[in-house]
């Protein structure tokens, strides 16, 4: 398996625990990277993403809230919202994942841990995201014609 995936598996796991259970952040990291034989890479990659989502969580939780307005969020499932909530910090806050790839990577820990829809749901969420985010800006109509080129 993949370093970078056996990461997201940890910090998957870290992050389920932490919020169902509300351990503390620093020794479930360390009980998860112990059990785990991850090169540091993955033991980095794992922290900067349990750290990144802990600290960016308000504002995962809102793109959430916003792309899936039907499923309050203290309602969804704990793993789905924590697999949501590291591909939004992957490809939105943190910027080094390519999107296509983090929600690629979260459809596939959502098929390994999550309920027979959890994948499809994934899925929508971010692929919602992602097309709204490719959409060119809306100009605003002023009212007045703008012209181009030279004034005279």
């Amino acid at each position: 398996m993949q370093v970078r995936r056996q990461a997201r598996i940890a910090a998957l796991q870290s992050l389920f625990e932490i919020d169902f259970a509300h351990h503390q952040v620093g020794v479930v990291l360390q009980q998860r990277l112990e059990e785990l034989d991850l090169p540091d890479e993955g033991q980095r990659f794992t922290r900067e993403i349990v750290q990144g989502v802990l600290a960016h969580q308000p504002e995962l939780d809102q793109m959430i809230i916003a792309y899936a307005p039907e499923w309050p969020i203290d309602q969804m499932a704990v793993i789905d919202r924590n697999i949501l909530r590291i591909a939004l910090f992957e490809f939105v806050i943190n910027d080094e994942t390519p999107p296509k790839v983090a929600i690629n990577e979260a459809v596939e820990l959502a098929k390994i841990f999550g309920s027979d829809s959890s994948s499809r749901f994934v899925n929508g969420v971010l692929g919602a995201l992602l097309s709204q985010q490719a959409a060119p800006p809306k100009r605003k109509k002023t009212g007045k014609k703008q012209v181009e080129g030279n004034a005279g």
